[in-house]
């Protein structure tokens, strides 16, 4: 048994922030565990710019965003389990890991964070009809084929789905020298970025075809083509719309999903929306001790919102291990109209950390203009103006110590208005 003060699983951005900070907030004996062969997780493929804008102030590359958080782990000494899968976690901090070169450990934590990430939904989970040829790909998967190791998947591409890493994916085959034909998006809008919408798709004139699905992809040995049709209002496809389109290769990007088999074993609650953990505003989850952050928690569109989330909660884990006192009463955080959920769901007004607190929540439709109200069960604390609102750009309200801790609540609540309907300016 190796008895520890801290373990971290997981060594991608997530995972590096929380150890750092813990590290930089008194706790000395840390264990970052790492199921690859090296550290930076996903963003080790990530070769693109456009990282670091909010943390750094500059534009970086993956690698790059995440190099500067190796070579701050690796200057305070905290030490790094590489090629090491952690297989069980229980509720009372117990860890069962496997590696080739230490074989079966059991770890004893006093607090855990737990920095998993994320995983792509593939084509099993949205059930297109058709043969299993070779040349379907997840889109993060090409992206390490082509990143990485060096390989082109294909040269007649078509995307389904427009999530970011679909879509910088495109232009990376465009560079390469494949032909995109086209990215279909069953949503009416984008579930990208705008920027990448404008510097990945518009910019290398790819069609974006909004409302629209594959149906049925031909070929046995290889992908031949594949049936595009559009949809309706309740994303059935409309028969007379279909189109075949030739291509020897179909990139899904169509959403990730929390990796949260470790979550589950340790009994921990989670939320039914978000697919991560029910945490508190430290980040704290419903196991006391164990905590978590980044897309094990919510999916993320900005690594540089993790980072500032698995700070808070290296600094949480912190604050659990040096004082290990109970937390006082809990407040409930819901989203209400407008808006899918608000992470996190839980607060202490009284403990919050740094005397402000970060709200992180997603829309549930396009809004040009609208008003975020945030309210108690007493009354309203705060309105403010968002412009262009997509559920695809998460959405980032600071709230005070100040503007909560006075007041006697049991609920804090977040919703959209949406501004210029009654008068046309929508």
């Amino acid at each position: 048994m190796i008895n520890k003060e801290l373990v971290v699983i997981g060594g991608g951005p997530a995972g590096l922030a929380a150890a750092i900070e813990a590290k930089k907030h008194g706790v000395k004996d840390i264990l970052l565990v790492e199921r690859d062969s090296g550290l930076g997780g996903i963003l080790q493929q990530c070769i693109h710019n456009g990282f670091g804008l909010h943390v750094f102030k500059e534009e970086l590359t993956g690698p790059e965003y995440a190099d500067r958080f190796i070579k701050e782990l690796e200057d305070m000494g905290i030490e790094v389990l590489l090629d090491t899968m952690v297989i069980e976690l229980t509720k009372d901090k117990r860890i069962i890991a496997v590696s080739h070169k230490k074989g079966l450990m059991q770890i004893q934590a006093e607090a855990v964070i737990l920095t998993m990430g994320c995983r792509e939904r593939t084509r099993g989970a949205i059930n297109i009809p058709g043969f299993r040829p070779a040349g379907i790909f997840t889109a993060g998967t090409a992206q390490r084929f082509v990143n990485i190791e060096g390989y082109m998947p294909g040269k007649e591409i078509v995307i389904l789905g427009s999530g970011d890493i679909g879509l910088i994916m495109a232009r990376r085959f465009t560079l390469e020298g494949a032909k995109v034909k086209c990215v279909a998006e069953i949503m009416p809008y984008s579930n990208g970025l705008t920027r990448n919408v404008v510097q990945c798709l518009e910019d290398y004139d790819i069609p974006l075809l909004l409302s629209h699905t594959v149906v049925n992809i031909d070929g046995r040995d290889r992908v031949e083509g594949v049936t595009i049709a559009q949809v309706d209002e309740d994303f059935k496809p409309i028969s007379s719309t279909e189109k075949y389109v030739t291509c020897d290769t179909l990139l899904l990007s169509v959403g990730l999903i929390p990796e949260n088999e470790l979550s589950k074993m340790a009994d921990i609650k989670m939320d039914d929306i978000t697919a991560g953990p029910v945490v508190n505003h430290r980040m704290e989850t419903t196991v006391p001790g164990i905590f978590a952050c980044g897309n094990v928690v919510h999916v993320h569109d900005l690594v540089d919102f993790v980072t500032m989330e698995s700070q808070l909660a290296g600094r949480g884990a912190a604050n659990y291990l040096k004082n290990r006192m109970p937390l006082g009463k809990h407040i409930s955080i819901l989203p209400g109209e407008g808006i899918r959920y608000a992470v996190p769901q839980l607060i202490d007004p009284q403990n919050i950390i740094n005397e402000k607190q970060n709200f992180f929540m997603r829309s549930t439709k396009p809004m040009e203009k609208a008003r975020l109200f945030i309210e108690s069960d007493k009354d309203l604390i705060r309105t403010k103006v968002i412009q262009h609102i997509k559920p695809s750009e998460m959405i980032n309200i600071e709230l005070k110590k100040e503007e909560l801790a006075d007041k006697d609540i049991n609920s804090l609540r977040f919703f959209l208005q949406e501004e210029g309907v009654a008068d046309g300016n929508q």
